[in-house]
């Protein structure tokens, strides 16, 4: 996968940095693994906004990710493509299963079409192989992390992320794994896990170009809370831009104080126990 740069004939093109897409295969997915979601602009069901700065959008479908993937186990599949998702930032791979069945996964680096994969605990320790972390060695990097064992994958998802299995605490049955913010947390030793790193990246170079193509992405822009009317932010005033100091101290939208120094975080939370080391992103 690779990225693209191009001449400045308008505007918005001086800066861009776009996908080649020299990595997709086809640009036609799988019919019986898409649907349409549709939109809601951020409003419920009595048209009222309760998520702001959501707004315009371009029409797309949805992918259906296999993110559970144990009746497929010992069942061996070949990688029949590699496609474009709109809805993340990493590829997609459609795999062929021996019993006739198609299923998305994510695509992971070095992803070859015909590629055979397996999930088997007994398998070879290679690219995408699922298995517990209690099968997998120290050091290796690992992606789509359960967080309770026979759960749906949902940690390190995105592109070009990847975990480390740090240490293995055999005695209690906890295997310790770095994430990509450089925390260091417990899991189970049956939490299941891919083997590997998500591909696509090269994403972290992407610079879109304009604000037109945050539009595309259901993004409206963010406006500064001074700027607002009182009734949209305790910030809000009767004219353009006031000073936040006006209102005495700076607050969040519900009205919740936002000082330097004011905690609106519990001190414990009960995942608490479950980190060894704070982040350090």
């Amino acid at each position: 996968m690779a990225v693209k740069t191009y001449k400045p004939y308008t505007p918005s093109r001086r800066f861009m940095v776009w996908y080649d897409f020299s990595d997709i295969t086809t640009n036609k997915p799988e019919k019986s693994l898409t649907k349409f979601l549709g939109k809601t602009g951020g409003r419920n069901n009595q048209w009222r906004i309760t998520s702001r700065f959501r707004g315009g959008w371009h029409k797309r479908l949805y992918r259906v990710v296999d993110f559970r993937g144990y009746d497929k186990a010992d069942i061996p599949a070949k990688v029949a493509s590699i496609e474009y998702d709109p809805y993340r930032t990493c590829r997609i791979a459609l795999l062929n299963y021996v019993d006739w069945e198609k299923r998305y996964v994510l695509a992971w680096k070095g992803i070859k079409v015909w590629e055979t994969v397996m999930t088997w605990a007994k398998w070879e320790i290679k690219a995408w192989n699922r298995k517990q972390l209690k099968d997998i060695p120290e050091w290796v990097n690992i992606y789509n992390l359960e967080i309770t064992p026979m759960s749906k994958w949902k940690l390190i998802k995105s592109a070009g992320a990847y975990a480390t299995i740090a240490w293995k605490d055999e005695l209690q049955s906890l295997i310790f794994v770095k994430l990509p913010s450089g925390e260091v947390r417990k899991f189970n030793e049956n939490c299941w896990a891919t083997i590997w790193e998500v591909w696509n990246e090269q994403h972290k170079n992407i610079v879109i170009g304009k604000a037109g193509r945050q539009r595309w992405k259901w993004k409206k822009p963010h406006i500064l809370w001074i700027n607002m009317n009182p009734v949209d932010h305790p910030h809000g005033w009767w004219e353009a831009h006031t000073d936040i100091w006006s209102k005495k101290w700076p607050k969040s939208f519900s009205g919740k104080l936002v000082m330097p120094g004011i905690k609106t975080r519990k001190s414990k939370k009960w995942s608490d126990k479950f980190i060894a080391s704070k982040r350090t992103k």
